[in-house]
């Protein structure tokens, strides 16, 4: 039940923190791509490997906190059924080039930030 209520409260922090990211970086950027949910995107790819290569590979993060950290507060920082529709809406209004621009965009780099957490993981703990 504790890690339940942990997972619970780190998700709310992730939900608020992918709110405030967003918001700030479309302030920014503008909103004609979904520049906020790519931002999120490649930070949660970036930080769940991370994460789960330290996590998996030492005892540096705890079991608890780690599930705090990944199910609770990158499951809801992490934008992936937002990515989707935004996407969609593209398509739905004929903006094809954006759409996979969005695509490309989100997808590519995300991969590539996945796999530098997972560098950066080994770096820190070994493999």
């Amino acid at each position: 039940m504790r890690d339940a209520l942990w997972i619970a409260i780190a998700g709310a922090l992730g939900a608020l923190s992918r709110y405030g990211v967003s918001s700030l970086v479309n302030r920014h950027f503008g909103e004609r791509l979904a520049w906020g949910t790519l931002t999120v995107n490649i930070a949660g790819s970036l930080a769940l490997g991370l994460l789960m290569q330290v996590g998996m590979s030492s005892e540096a993060i705890p079991k608890s906190l780690r599930m705090a950290l990944t199910v609770g507060f990158l499951g809801a920082f992490t934008t992936f059924s937002t990515f989707s529709y935004e996407t969609y809406r593209y398509v739905e209004n004929g903006a094809w080039g954006t759409a996979l621009v969005n695509v490309a965009a989100n997808v590519i780099p995300g991969l590539i930030a996945a796999a530098a957490g997972l560098a950066l993981g080994r770096v820190i703990v070994g493999s």
